[in-house]
Protein backbone atom coordinates (compact mmCIF):
# COMPACT_ATOMS: atom_id res chain seq x y z
CA UNK A 1 0.00 0.00 0.00
CA UNK A 2 0.99 3.82 -0.88
CA UNK A 3 2.12 5.46 1.86
CA UNK A 4 1.34 9.26 1.50
CA UNK A 5 4.47 11.28 2.93
CA UNK A 6 3.64 15.19 3.58
CA UNK A 7 6.29 17.24 1.95
CA UNK A 8 7.26 19.84 4.13
CA UNK A 9 8.65 23.40 2.02
CA UNK A 10 11.21 24.92 3.96
CA UNK A 11 10.68 28.55 4.17
CA UNK A 12 13.31 30.58 5.90
CA UNK A 13 11.49 32.43 8.67
CA UNK A 14 12.85 36.45 8.87
CA UNK A 15 12.86 37.41 12.55
CA UNK A 16 14.30 41.16 11.52
CA UNK A 17 13.13 43.83 13.16
CA UNK A 18 13.29 46.27 10.03
CA UNK A 19 14.28 46.77 6.51
CA UNK A 20 17.43 48.57 5.81
CA UNK A 21 17.48 49.82 2.09
CA UNK A 22 20.87 49.88 0.56
CA UNK A 23 22.72 53.44 0.55
CA UNK A 24 22.45 55.51 -2.02
CA UNK A 25 25.49 58.56 -1.84
CA UNK A 26 28.18 57.10 -0.35
CA UNK A 27 28.62 57.75 3.20
CA UNK A 28 29.93 60.96 4.58
CA UNK A 29 33.18 61.28 6.17
CA UNK A 30 34.54 64.38 7.64
CA UNK A 31 38.18 65.25 9.05
CA UNK A 32 38.35 68.21 11.57
CA UNK A 33 34.35 68.12 11.63
CA UNK A 34 31.06 66.22 11.98
CA UNK A 35 27.92 65.57 10.51
CA UNK A 36 24.40 64.82 11.09
CA UNK A 37 21.94 63.37 8.62
CA UNK A 38 18.08 63.31 8.01
CA UNK A 39 16.24 60.92 5.88
CA UNK A 40 12.79 60.72 4.45
CA UNK A 41 12.10 57.35 5.52
CA UNK A 42 14.07 57.17 9.39
CA UNK A 43 17.33 56.30 10.81
CA UNK A 44 17.21 52.75 8.77
CA UNK A 45 16.89 54.51 5.45
CA UNK A 46 20.80 56.16 5.75
CA UNK A 47 22.38 58.01 2.48
CA UNK A 48 19.11 57.55 0.27
CA UNK A 49 18.39 59.65 -2.08
CA UNK A 50 16.49 62.80 -0.25
CA UNK A 51 18.87 62.56 3.10
CA UNK A 52 20.09 65.62 4.10
CA UNK A 53 23.38 66.40 6.40
CA UNK A 54 24.43 68.93 8.36
CA UNK A 55 28.08 69.46 8.34
CA UNK A 56 29.76 71.50 11.32
CA UNK A 57 33.52 71.45 11.59
CA UNK A 58 35.79 72.12 14.36
CA UNK A 59 37.29 75.65 15.74
CA UNK A 60 39.38 77.22 12.98
CA UNK A 61 38.26 75.29 10.46
CA UNK A 62 35.07 75.98 7.69
CA UNK A 63 32.41 73.56 6.09
CA UNK A 64 32.09 74.82 2.16
CA UNK A 65 28.31 74.00 2.51
CA UNK A 66 26.71 73.95 5.67
CA UNK A 67 24.50 71.21 4.28
CA UNK A 68 24.32 68.68 1.40
CA UNK A 69 21.43 66.73 0.02
CA UNK A 70 21.61 62.97 -1.75
CA UNK A 71 21.06 63.57 -5.43
CA UNK A 72 19.39 60.91 -7.60
CA UNK A 73 22.76 60.93 -9.22
CA UNK A 74 24.20 58.98 -5.94
CA UNK A 75 26.43 62.27 -5.67
CA UNK A 76 26.18 64.98 -2.74
CA UNK A 77 24.76 67.82 -4.00
CA UNK A 78 28.10 69.79 -3.29
CA UNK A 79 31.55 69.36 -1.33
CA UNK A 80 31.14 69.15 1.79
CA UNK A 81 34.67 69.17 3.23
CA UNK A 82 36.24 71.18 6.19
CA UNK A 83 38.79 73.58 5.03
CA UNK A 84 41.02 75.53 7.61
CA UNK A 85 40.26 78.97 8.43
CA UNK A 86 42.56 81.17 6.13
CA UNK A 87 42.74 85.05 6.26
CA UNK A 88 43.77 87.41 3.91
CA UNK A 89 47.12 88.04 3.02
CA UNK A 90 48.81 90.59 4.86
CA UNK A 91 50.16 93.86 3.23
CA UNK A 92 53.77 94.19 4.05
CA UNK A 93 54.58 97.92 5.49
CA UNK A 94 56.74 100.12 3.80
CA UNK A 95 60.74 99.68 5.18
CA UNK A 96 59.64 96.41 7.48
CA UNK A 97 58.29 93.10 7.23
CA UNK A 98 56.13 90.26 9.39
CA UNK A 99 56.77 86.83 10.81
CA UNK A 100 53.96 84.59 11.43
CA UNK A 101 53.82 81.36 13.69
CA UNK A 102 51.16 79.61 10.89
CA UNK A 103 51.06 82.05 7.87
CA UNK A 104 47.36 83.29 7.06
CA UNK A 105 45.48 80.55 9.30
CA UNK A 106 43.45 81.14 11.92
CA UNK A 107 45.32 81.49 14.85
CA UNK A 108 48.76 82.43 13.42
CA UNK A 109 50.35 85.45 15.20
CA UNK A 110 51.98 87.87 13.16
CA UNK A 111 54.71 90.02 14.31
CA UNK A 112 56.18 93.02 12.80
CA UNK A 113 59.15 95.04 12.66
CA UNK A 114 60.90 97.81 10.99
CA UNK A 115 63.94 98.47 9.14
CA UNK A 116 66.94 99.97 10.93
CA UNK A 117 66.52 103.54 11.36
CA UNK A 118 62.51 103.51 11.16
CA UNK A 119 60.25 102.94 14.36
CA UNK A 120 57.19 100.91 14.23
CA UNK A 121 53.54 103.15 14.31
CA UNK A 122 50.78 100.82 15.57
CA UNK A 123 50.17 97.47 16.50
CA UNK A 124 52.93 94.99 16.95
CA UNK A 125 51.29 91.53 16.39
CA UNK A 126 48.18 90.83 14.87
CA UNK A 127 46.05 87.10 14.59
CA UNK A 128 44.09 85.47 12.20
CA UNK A 129 39.97 85.58 13.76
CA UNK A 130 37.56 82.95 13.12
CA UNK A 131 35.90 85.80 10.91
CA UNK A 132 38.85 85.74 8.37
CA UNK A 133 39.90 88.81 9.87
CA UNK A 134 43.13 90.15 11.21
CA UNK A 135 42.95 91.37 14.41
CA UNK A 136 44.67 94.50 13.88
CA UNK A 137 46.07 96.29 10.50
CA UNK A 138 49.56 95.96 8.95
CA UNK A 139 51.08 99.00 11.10
CA UNK A 140 53.83 101.77 9.38
CA UNK A 141 57.17 102.14 9.67
CA UNK A 142 58.04 105.40 10.41
CA UNK A 143 61.95 107.19 10.28
CA UNK A 144 62.06 109.28 13.23
CA UNK A 145 65.39 108.52 14.45
CA UNK A 146 67.65 111.43 13.38
CA UNK A 147 70.48 111.66 11.57
CA UNK A 148 74.13 111.55 13.46
CA UNK A 149 76.03 114.33 12.76
CA UNK A 150 79.56 114.69 14.19
CA UNK A 151 81.34 118.63 13.68
CA UNK A 152 84.81 119.19 12.68
CA UNK A 153 87.59 119.43 16.06
CA UNK A 154 88.72 122.67 14.71
CA UNK A 155 92.56 123.52 16.63
CA UNK A 156 92.59 126.96 18.20
CA UNK A 157 94.32 129.44 15.77
CA UNK A 158 97.00 131.91 15.96
CA UNK A 159 96.37 135.43 14.10
CA UNK A 160 98.61 136.10 11.53
CA UNK A 161 101.89 138.36 11.51
CA UNK A 162 99.57 141.98 11.05
CA UNK A 163 96.54 140.65 11.40
CA UNK A 164 94.03 140.22 13.83
CA UNK A 165 92.74 137.60 11.94
CA UNK A 166 93.30 134.01 10.87
CA UNK A 167 92.32 131.79 8.15
CA UNK A 168 90.80 128.90 9.74
CA UNK A 169 89.67 125.43 7.59
CA UNK A 170 88.16 122.34 8.56
CA UNK A 171 86.25 119.55 6.38
CA UNK A 172 82.21 119.56 5.96
CA UNK A 173 81.28 116.89 7.78
CA UNK A 174 78.18 114.46 6.24
CA UNK A 175 75.39 113.39 8.25
CA UNK A 176 74.80 109.21 8.55
CA UNK A 177 71.28 108.25 8.73
CA UNK A 178 70.18 104.49 9.13
CA UNK A 179 67.32 104.77 6.64
CA UNK A 180 68.44 107.25 4.49
CA UNK A 181 72.80 106.26 4.21
CA UNK A 182 74.83 109.38 4.07
CA UNK A 183 73.44 113.03 3.76
CA UNK A 184 75.40 115.46 2.68
CA UNK A 185 73.11 118.61 2.71
CA UNK A 186 74.18 119.86 5.80
CA UNK A 187 73.45 123.48 6.58
CA UNK A 188 76.48 125.72 8.62
CA UNK A 189 75.51 128.55 11.18
CA UNK A 190 78.28 130.38 10.73
CA UNK A 191 81.94 131.96 8.78
CA UNK A 192 82.26 128.97 6.13
CA UNK A 193 85.44 126.99 6.03
CA UNK A 194 88.18 128.93 4.39
CA UNK A 195 87.42 131.80 5.97
CA UNK A 196 89.08 135.03 8.12
CA UNK A 197 87.85 134.86 11.96
CA UNK A 198 88.84 137.37 14.05
CA UNK A 199 90.46 137.38 17.56
CA UNK A 200 88.02 136.00 20.00
CA UNK A 201 85.93 132.77 20.46
CA UNK A 202 83.16 131.93 17.40
CA UNK A 203 80.21 129.15 18.43
CA UNK A 204 79.35 127.27 15.04
CA UNK A 205 76.72 124.55 14.51
CA UNK A 206 75.73 122.40 11.57
CA UNK A 207 72.53 121.13 10.93
CA UNK A 208 70.95 118.01 8.40
CA UNK A 209 67.45 116.65 8.12
CA UNK A 210 66.87 113.43 6.88
CA UNK A 211 63.80 112.78 4.23
CA UNK A 212 61.67 112.57 6.71
CA UNK A 213 62.21 115.89 7.99
CA UNK A 214 64.34 114.45 11.68
CA UNK A 215 66.98 117.00 12.65
CA UNK A 216 70.23 115.83 13.11
CA UNK A 217 72.98 118.94 14.53
CA UNK A 218 76.31 119.07 16.09
CA UNK A 219 78.06 122.06 17.67
CA UNK A 220 81.95 123.12 17.79
CA UNK A 221 83.92 126.83 18.10
CA UNK A 222 87.04 128.43 16.32
CA UNK A 223 89.22 130.24 18.61
CA UNK A 224 91.43 133.00 17.27
CA UNK A 225 94.26 134.28 19.76
CA UNK A 226 96.33 137.10 18.78
CA UNK A 227 100.13 137.41 20.12
CA UNK A 228 100.63 140.98 21.68
CA UNK A 229 103.82 142.29 22.85
CA UNK A 230 103.70 145.20 25.79
CA UNK A 231 101.76 148.09 25.54
CA UNK A 232 103.81 151.00 23.97
CA UNK A 233 103.15 155.05 24.72
CA UNK A 234 103.87 157.97 22.65
CA UNK A 235 106.80 160.01 24.34
CA UNK A 236 106.48 163.36 25.66
CA UNK A 237 106.04 166.04 23.38
CA UNK A 238 105.83 163.37 20.32
CA UNK A 239 103.38 160.94 18.95
CA UNK A 240 103.12 157.82 17.77
CA UNK A 241 100.79 156.06 15.01
CA UNK A 242 100.92 152.26 14.91
CA UNK A 243 99.74 149.79 12.13
CA UNK A 244 96.87 146.94 12.76
CA UNK A 245 95.99 147.03 16.38
CA UNK A 246 98.96 148.63 17.74
CA UNK A 247 100.84 145.81 20.01
CA UNK A 248 99.76 142.90 17.94
CA UNK A 249 102.20 140.69 16.48
CA UNK A 250 103.89 142.05 13.34
CA UNK A 251 102.68 145.91 14.28
CA UNK A 252 104.55 148.49 13.40
CA UNK A 253 104.31 152.13 15.06
CA UNK A 254 105.94 155.52 14.11
CA UNK A 255 107.17 157.83 16.38
CA UNK A 256 106.92 162.08 15.83
CA UNK A 257 107.94 164.86 17.58
CA UNK A 258 106.01 168.27 17.71
CA UNK A 259 107.36 171.71 16.83
CA UNK A 260 110.67 172.22 18.80
CA UNK A 261 112.00 168.52 19.63
CA UNK A 262 113.77 165.93 17.69
CA UNK A 263 113.23 162.03 17.66
CA UNK A 264 115.67 160.05 19.76
CA UNK A 265 116.22 156.64 19.52
CA UNK A 266 113.85 154.51 17.14
CA UNK A 267 111.96 156.22 14.60
CA UNK A 268 109.69 152.67 14.19
CA UNK A 269 109.26 149.59 15.97
CA UNK A 270 107.79 146.56 14.84
CA UNK A 271 106.06 143.81 17.43
CA UNK A 272 108.26 140.72 16.80
CA UNK A 273 107.56 136.81 17.06
CA UNK A 274 108.64 137.16 20.47
CA UNK A 275 106.75 139.42 21.63
CA UNK A 276 108.99 141.90 22.29
CA UNK A 277 109.42 145.32 20.56
CA UNK A 278 112.38 145.68 17.95
CA UNK A 279 114.55 148.90 18.07
CA UNK A 280 115.21 150.98 21.32
CA UNK A 281 113.24 152.97 22.74
CA UNK A 282 112.13 156.46 22.08
CA UNK A 283 112.21 159.87 23.27
CA UNK A 284 111.69 163.60 22.18
CA UNK A 285 114.24 166.20 23.28
CA UNK A 286 114.53 169.90 22.84
CA UNK A 287 115.64 170.72 19.59
CA UNK A 288 119.28 171.64 19.66
CA UNK A 289 120.36 174.22 16.84
CA UNK A 290 123.72 174.48 16.46
CA UNK A 291 124.24 177.96 15.15
CA UNK A 292 127.93 177.33 14.46
CA UNK A 293 128.35 175.57 11.47
CA UNK A 294 130.33 176.86 8.72
CA UNK A 295 127.60 177.09 5.73
CA UNK A 296 124.01 177.86 5.20
CA UNK A 297 123.12 174.33 3.77
CA UNK A 298 125.24 172.69 7.07
CA UNK A 299 122.28 175.17 8.77
CA UNK A 300 119.02 174.42 6.80
CA UNK A 301 120.03 170.36 7.34
CA UNK A 302 119.26 170.42 10.55
CA UNK A 303 115.62 171.06 9.88
CA UNK A 304 115.29 168.71 7.09
CA UNK A 305 112.33 166.68 8.01
CA UNK A 306 112.11 168.05 11.01
CA UNK A 307 111.01 171.52 11.24
CA UNK A 308 109.35 174.57 8.46
CA UNK A 309 111.33 177.58 8.16
CA UNK A 310 110.16 181.07 8.14
CA UNK A 311 112.95 183.48 7.01
CA UNK A 312 112.16 186.81 6.88
CA UNK A 313 114.71 189.09 6.15
CA UNK A 314 114.47 193.14 6.29
CA UNK A 315 117.10 196.14 5.44
CA UNK A 316 116.64 197.32 9.04
CA UNK A 317 115.23 196.66 12.38
CA UNK A 318 113.23 199.91 11.92
CA UNK A 319 111.81 198.34 8.81
CA UNK A 320 108.09 199.48 8.97
CA UNK A 321 107.22 195.88 7.32
CA UNK A 322 109.33 193.62 9.82
CA UNK A 323 107.99 195.69 12.75
CA UNK A 324 104.55 194.98 11.81
CA UNK A 325 105.13 191.26 10.81
CA UNK A 326 107.11 190.79 14.14
CA UNK A 327 104.14 192.41 15.81
CA UNK A 328 101.47 190.18 14.30
CA UNK A 329 103.36 186.56 14.67
CA UNK A 330 104.62 187.37 18.41
CA UNK A 331 100.06 186.22 19.37
CA UNK A 332 100.75 183.66 17.04
CA UNK A 333 103.51 181.28 18.49
CA UNK A 334 101.27 178.63 19.66
CA UNK A 335 100.09 178.06 16.04
CA UNK A 336 103.50 178.17 14.83
CA UNK A 337 104.86 175.17 16.67
CA UNK A 338 101.74 173.14 16.03
CA UNK A 339 103.11 173.39 12.41
CA UNK A 340 106.48 172.75 13.20
CA UNK A 341 107.37 176.40 12.35
CA UNK A 342 110.88 177.93 12.87
CA UNK A 343 111.29 181.59 12.26
CA UNK A 344 114.58 183.14 10.96
CA UNK A 345 115.29 186.53 11.52
CA UNK A 346 117.60 188.10 9.01
CA UNK A 347 118.48 191.98 9.76
CA UNK A 348 120.66 194.60 8.28
CA UNK A 349 123.18 194.85 5.46
CA UNK A 350 126.58 193.11 4.85
CA UNK A 351 128.66 193.45 7.15
CA UNK A 352 126.27 195.03 9.67
CA UNK A 353 124.06 192.46 9.21
CA UNK A 354 122.86 189.60 11.62
CA UNK A 355 120.66 186.57 12.05
CA UNK A 356 118.75 185.40 14.84
CA UNK A 357 116.94 182.00 15.78
CA UNK A 358 115.07 182.49 18.77
CA UNK A 359 117.39 183.24 21.34
CA UNK A 360 120.29 181.89 19.43
CA UNK A 361 122.48 184.67 16.81
CA UNK A 362 123.77 184.02 13.97
CA UNK A 363 127.01 184.76 12.69
CA UNK A 364 127.36 187.44 10.12
CA UNK A 365 128.81 185.49 7.56
CA UNK A 366 126.67 182.79 8.05
CA UNK A 367 123.78 185.19 7.59
CA UNK A 368 124.88 186.31 4.83
CA UNK A 369 125.36 182.62 3.31
CA UNK A 370 121.64 182.12 4.19
CA UNK A 371 120.45 185.16 2.26
CA UNK A 372 123.13 184.58 -1.32
CA UNK A 373 121.93 180.78 -1.17
CA UNK A 374 118.19 181.51 -0.75
CA UNK A 375 118.45 184.38 -3.35
CA UNK A 376 117.13 187.07 -0.86
CA UNK A 377 117.27 190.68 -1.44
CA UNK A 378 119.08 192.93 1.29
CA UNK A 379 117.82 196.14 0.68
CA UNK A 380 114.08 195.68 0.61
CA UNK A 381 111.69 193.10 2.96
CA UNK A 382 111.24 189.89 2.14
CA UNK A 383 109.96 186.55 3.90
CA UNK A 384 110.31 183.01 2.47
CA UNK A 385 108.38 179.55 3.72
CA UNK A 386 110.77 176.85 2.94
CA UNK A 387 108.45 173.01 3.89
CA UNK A 388 110.23 170.48 5.63
CA UNK A 389 111.74 169.14 2.57
CA UNK A 390 113.95 172.25 1.94
CA UNK A 391 111.72 173.39 -0.72
CA UNK A 392 110.66 177.09 -1.40
CA UNK A 393 107.02 176.88 -1.41
CA UNK A 394 106.53 180.47 -0.68
CA UNK A 395 107.64 184.01 -1.26
CA UNK A 396 105.68 187.96 0.04
CA UNK A 397 107.55 191.30 -0.68
CA UNK A 398 104.79 192.34 2.09
CA UNK A 399 103.41 191.40 5.82
CA UNK A 400 100.62 188.81 6.00
CA UNK A 401 98.66 187.52 8.96
CA UNK A 402 99.14 184.77 10.59
CA UNK A 403 95.98 183.60 9.88
CA UNK A 404 96.93 183.74 6.18
CA UNK A 405 100.16 182.15 6.68
CA UNK A 406 98.41 179.06 8.26
CA UNK A 407 95.95 178.77 5.73
CA UNK A 408 98.79 178.00 3.29
CA UNK A 409 100.69 175.96 5.51
CA UNK A 410 97.77 173.49 6.33
CA UNK A 411 97.55 172.45 2.54
CA UNK A 412 100.74 171.12 2.72
CA UNK A 413 100.56 167.54 2.43
CA UNK A 414 102.50 166.61 4.79
CA UNK A 415 100.49 168.62 7.48
CA UNK A 416 97.15 166.73 6.72
CA UNK A 417 98.95 163.86 8.49
CA UNK A 418 99.99 166.13 10.92
CA UNK A 419 96.81 167.27 12.07
CA UNK A 420 94.83 164.04 11.97
CA UNK A 421 97.71 163.01 14.81
CA UNK A 422 97.68 166.22 16.94
CA UNK A 423 93.54 165.73 16.40
CA UNK A 424 94.16 162.09 18.13
CA UNK A 425 96.27 163.23 20.51
CA UNK A 426 94.31 166.30 21.47
CA UNK A 427 97.13 168.94 21.28
CA UNK A 428 95.25 172.08 19.44
CA UNK A 429 96.24 175.92 20.88
CA UNK A 430 92.70 176.34 23.13
CA UNK A 431 93.97 173.51 25.12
Amino acid sequence: MDMWLPVLLLVPLCFCSGYEAAPWCAPIKIKHGDVSCRTPRGENYRNVMGTRCKIRCKQGYEAQSSEVVCMASKHWSSNYACREIRCPKLNMPANGGYKCSDGSYFHSRCEFFCSPGFSLKGQKTATCQHSKVWSADAPTCVDIDPPKLKCPNVKDKWAEPGKLTARVTWDTPEGVDTADGILTDVILKGKPSKSDFPDGLHKMSYTVFDRAGNKGSCRFTVRVRVRRCSALFPPDNGYMKCDSDGDNYGATCVFTCTGGYELQGSGARVCQSGLTWSGSDTNCAPMNINVGVRTAAALLDQFYEKRRLLIISAPTAANHNYRFQMTNLQPAQCGLDLRHVTVIELVGTYPAQMGRIRHSLLPPGLALQLRLLLQIPQRSFQMVLVDKQGMDKQRYPFPITAAELFTTIDTFPLRKDEMLLQQEAGQNCQS
